[in-house]
């Protein structure tokens, strides 16, 4: 087994086809197919089921991916160590985000970092939970990941680095609703709201759905995959929502405010690193994190 082999494999598995796999990497099809071919032999078992002209992984090739994925990623980082010797000269930097705290603080990090070293470029991911976005970290799909939960961060295997709690608040259409002047709600005032919310997962949602289950009398208005809809919705008056006060940047520069709720749990969120073998452009980046966090 060879890092060529690996890179062949992970690329059909991010494409999801030999022939986009081929186009990506610039090699022939044929020559891809007898790579993989001869990977599973090697191995002596099958990492992909083909269905025409699609593939998905078998149980062999996703216990292979995280592996191969640290492989490919440790040989990257030995590069860009030497690399590294020369200076913040060139690089990427992967970074998995929930959407929220990709808002904040991982906006201003972003614009801070890009002014000290404008030769490093990053390569964004959503993720949409905090297991998502831990599992990205540490089976080597992201170097960094920005995430929020309920409650402070605690994993023994990776490094964490605690940045910011971010109450949650409702956000309304001042233009449409009766909480125009109000400094901060009640949430027993939400009875009779419809709310837009995105499905479950995320901590907005199980306030929202707690709320109900005590007996609030809420709507729900509109169910969302992508949070990034919430906001428009809520300007174009289908209903309120209950967001992170990250969101309160966005929803300034409309007629969308947020205001404080009244007991609201707030979004603890947190930056995740692997212990060691991060490319030095990560590990920079993860050091100003760090001190916006301290």
């Amino acid at each position: 087994m060879d890092i060529r082999q690996l890179r062949q494999f992970l690329a059909v598995v991010d494409t999801g086809s030999f022939t986009k796999a081929a186009e990506t990497l610039l090699v022939a099809q044929p020559s891809l197919s007898q790579t993989i071919k001869g990977l599973e032999r090697e191995l002596g078992v099958t990492l992909f089921h083909r269905i025409g002209r699609t593939v998905s992984l078998s149980e062999a090739g996703k216990e292979l991916e995280g592996p191969a994925r640290l492989v490919v990623r440790d040989l990257e980082t030995a590069k860009a160590h030497v690399q590294g010797l020369r200076g913040l000269q060139s690089g990427r930097i992967q970074i998995a985000a929930m959407p929220s705290p990709s808002i904040e603080p991982l906006t201003t990090l972003m614009a801070a970092f890009a002014r000290s070293h404008p030769q490093i470029t990053f390569d964004l991911n959503g993720t949409f939970t905090v297991d998502e976005t831990i599992e990205a970290v540490r089976y080597g799909r992201a170097e960094v990941g920005f995430l929020g939960g309920r409650d402070p961060l605690q994993i023994n295997d990776l490094q964490v680095i605690q940045l910011a709690d971010q109450p949650l608040m409702l956000a309304h259409n001042s233009e449409v609703s009766q909480y125009t002047d109000t400094e901060s709600v009640s949430p027993e005032s939400l009875s009779g709201t419809r709310l837009v919310v995105s499905h479950k997962g995320s901590l907005m949602r199980a306030y929202v759905d707690e709320l109900i289950a005590a007996g609030i009398d809420i709507d729900i208005a509109a169910e969302v995959t992508h949070r990034t809809s919430i906001l428009p919705l809520v300007k174009a008056g289908i209903g309120h929502a209950v967001l992170p006060a990250s969101w309160q940047t966005l929803a300034d520069a409309g007629q969308v405010r947020l205001h404080s709720i009244t007991g609201a749990p707030s979004l603890h969120v947190s930056a995740i690193a692997r212990q060691e073998g991060l490319t030095p452009a990560a590990a920079r980046f993860l050091e100003s994190a760090r001190d916006l966090g301290s």
